[in-house]
């Protein structure tokens, strides 16, 4: 088995500042990459950027929101002209509020999908163009969830750039493969994360129970997963989308099957 070793790498993080995107940035400092890190969230930026420069990496934070294009080309470009090269994109600033389809505005509308989808487009455009001007067999994770693989009421327009995420990942791996480039995406599901803004907290104890593994995940789970994408243990993976739920998924398509209860086995 090889090991994930990242050493002489630099990776590109969006949304880095909290939750999924800080566990990401770290799970990549420790196996040896120097990192750009982007968000809007300026201060808890500095203080990730600055937790990470502790344990010997060389970091750059950049503080950028990612629904506006050119900021997302110039996000690219710094961290190539701070860092020397860039190696590994991770496409993980996102969001949502809940909302009837009805009651959504152009201008919620455009936001969601400026943010969900728009920000993986133009920064993989640029990161592209980069790999493939200085040849460089580049990596792209782009984080999805698994809302983007089912019916989610009360969050239309999230689910549906979520999935076009899904579906560009895809598309991607064909174009850019003969460049050497994988593109590849996680599908997140119930996780531990800081509160979000216009979503009701959710009934955890509940949740848990339709959850074949028994627990939310942690950020942490995330990262293990964009790890192996951005290693070379994937080497021979591109255009697709793994999901991380514990099992949510597939346990909600079996009809019947839910609340999920553990059962002693015993052997025949």
């Amino acid at each position: 088995m090889r090991a994930i070793d990242l050493s002489g790498q630099v990776a590109l993080v969006t949304g880095a500042a909290r939750g999924i995107g800080r566990a990401i940035a770290r799970a990549l400092a420790e196996a040896g990459a120097d990192l750009g890190l982007a968000d809007i969230q300026a201060d808890a930026l500095r203080r990730t950027a600055g937790e990470l420069a502790a344990s010997g990496r060389r970091v750059h934070a950049i503080d950028a929101d990612v629904r506006d294009a050119p900021a997302v080309r110039r996000m690219v470009e710094e961290t190539v002209a701070s860092l020397g090269r860039l190696d590994v994109l991770v496409n993980n600033a996102g969001g949502t509020f809940e909302a009837p389809f009805l009651q959504v505005n152009e201008r919620g509308f455009r936001g969601l999908v400026d943010l969900n989808l728009g920000s993986v487009w133009f920064a993989t455009q640029a990161a592209a163009a980069y790999w493939i001007a200085h040849g460089v067999a580049g990596r792209v994770i782009n984080v999805s969830s698994t809302e983007a693989l089912k019916a989610c009421p009360g969050f239309a327009a999230y689910a549906a750039a979520k999935a076009g995420v899904v579906s560009l990942t895809q598309t991607l791996a064909v174009e850019l493969g003969p460049y050497g480039i994988r593109v590849n995406a996680i599908a997140p599901d119930y996780t531990h994360l800081e509160a979000l803004v216009g979503v009701e907290p959710p009934d955890e104890a509940a949740i848990a129970r339709r959850i074949p593994l028994g627990r939310y995940g942690e950020p942490a789970d995330h990262a293990g997963a964009v790890l192996y994408f951005a290693s070379e243990l994937s080497a021979w993976v591109t255009g697709q989308t793994l999901v991380v739920d514990g099992g949510a998924l597939v346990a909600a398509r079996v009809e019947g099957a839910l609340p999920v209860k553990r059962q002693d086995q015993k052997t025949r």
